[in-house]
């Protein structure tokens, strides 16, 4: 690290990624630190300098030996890699310097006095994770499979057996349906849409009730999608629609013909009317050709997106508005493990929800590739409206920005 650079960052403060510590901080303190901000999106910790960025300097002869050894190796589970390293000053004094970068075995967590604590990072203060917290650090870990956690209350009747003779009979490839409740449970919880809780009794997981649950959102209130149109820029505007759309993810269908919409059909036809619009003039078979406002595949795909890889440890609804200039969809929950924007971009693949991911592939709704984002939405988008979608990203919400398309009336 350059000195101009230590000198910028330590006149900014403590933030949610850099730390202040004198190099006499115990062990426990420090390894708190640390696990706080590998469990977030890494960071810095300044040995040396005191909290209101008054250098103090660096005073152990054997300060990396200390850290690498006691800190690291005795208090912080599991490994992390970091770089250390020391910056001199003119004064003579010295910085010492621990760079992390966001964690990929998460939840790390200090041991000591045989207990072990997971920490995170609010602000500019290291906190005791709390149970949901803790719960989507071991999500994004990989040690976690959310959409496989049990659903209380739920019973047979609650999803649509129409639906699952459809799929285990047509897309599975099932000779037959279950023919007794004992015969669904056994097929169900071989396929991950049924668990057992602690009484033996049986339940449907989150997986089996947003695919195939009659009413999904009436036992899993994180369930369904919000949708709301605006008739101005932003939400101060008078709303032209505003509901919440229950349903399971899957359509039902014979061959080619649609009996029953599934969630995605009925949020498509619910947004109809605010995304598109009839031509001004007929065509040849005297028909008017409907225009849509955001090229059809590539909406299709964003909200496809936000449903598959959704963070079901989070409670609020996806979210997908309509501005007169715009489209977002909001889904709940960070990127999923190692992701990154730019890697989604690049076209890399981390499915968060990987039966719920399969599954909705079964049916067609998730292209074979799963590069949806780098294949439809970034290039049909461009084309359309001369602009590029909008991505962001926090640990709260992935947002999918799209712009209006230019030849819109």
């Amino acid at each position: 690290m350059l000195k101009s650079e230590f000198l910028e960052l330590i006149a900014n403060g403590e933030n949610s990624g850099i730390e202040f510590d004198r190099d006499d901080v115990c062990p426990e303190k420090l390894a708190k630190e640390i696990v706080a901000l590998a469990n977030f999106q890494g960071g810095r910790i300044f040995l040396g300098v005191e909290d209101d960025g008054a250098i103090s300097g660096i005073q152990r002869a054997d300060l990396e030996t200390w850290i690498m050894d006691t800190v690291f190796g005795r208090y912080v589970h599991p490994m992390i890699l970091s770089l250390y390293e020391e910056i001199p000053l003119e004064d003579g004094k010295r910085i010492a310097v621990i760079s992390l970068m966001s964690g990929t075995a998460k939840p790390y967590v200090v041991r000591n006095n045989g207990r072990e604590e997971t920490y995170v990072r609010v602000g500019s203060t290291s906190r005791i994770a709390t149970r949901e917290q803790q719960a989507r650090l071991f999500a994004s870990g990989g040690l976690l499979h959310a959409e496989l956690l049990p659903v209380s209350g739920t019973r047979l009747r609650d999803l649509s057996l129409e639906r699952l003779s459809e799929y285990l009979l047509k897309r599975v490839g099932d000779l037959e349906a279950p023919s007794t409740d004992a015969g669904w449970h056994d097929r169900l919880c071989g396929l991950g849409f049924m668990a057992a809780l602690e009484d033996g009794s049986l339940v449907y997981t989150i997986a089996g009730i947003a695919l195939f649950g009659r009413t999904p959102h009436r036992s899993l209130p994180a369930a369904g999608i919000r949708w709301m149109a605006f008739s101005g820029d932003s939400k101060e505007y008078q709303s032209l629609d505003d509901t919440l759309l229950d349903g399971p993810l899957v359509a039902l269908s014979r061959g080619h013909e649609l009996i029953e919409s599934g969630l995605i059909e009925r949020l498509m036809e619910r947004m109809t009317p605010f995304v598109s619009t009839d031509a001004a003039e007929v065509d040849g078979a005297l028909r008017r050709e409907r225009q849509w406002h955001y090229p059809i595949e590539a909406l299709r795909e964003a909200v496809v997106n936000a449903l598959a890889h959704r963070d079901w440890t989070r409670l609020p609804e996806i979210e997908i508005v309509s501005y007169v200039d715009r489209l977002e969809i909001t889904s709940q929950g960070a990127l999923p493990n190692s992701m990154t924007l730019q890697k989604m971009l690049a076209g890399q693949r981390s499915p968060r929800n990987s039966l719920m991911v399969e599954i909705l592939r079964d049916y067609g709704y998730v292209d074979a590739r799963g590069m949806g984002v780098r294949r439809k939405i970034v290039p049909l988008v461009r084309a359309a409206s001369g602009q590029d979608a909008r991505f962001e990203a926090t640990e709260d919400f992935v947002r999918v920005i799209l712009p209006r398309s230019r030849v819109a009336s």
